[in-house]
């Protein structure tokens, strides 16, 4: 679970909108990227981040 005060923190590093927790993802409000957690830490890089305004949105499993 990640810490309301860090989520509260972070941005997207895309387009630096703010982001929610849904889930084992942290969803940006702006681009729609969905950056993953593990072991629970929020990996905040757009290379691992998956959808958003330049590629297809793929099924979170």
């Amino acid at each position: 679970m990640i810490d309301r005060e860090l989520l509260d923190v972070l941005a997207c590093p895309a387009c630096k909108a703010d982001v929610e927790l849904e889930g084992e993802w942290i969803i940006c409000t702006g681009c729609g990227r969905r950056y993953p957690i593990r072991d629970g830490i929020p990996v905040m890089l757009i290379e691992e981040a998956e959808g958003g305004p330049d590629k297809d949105s793929p099924a979170v499993s």
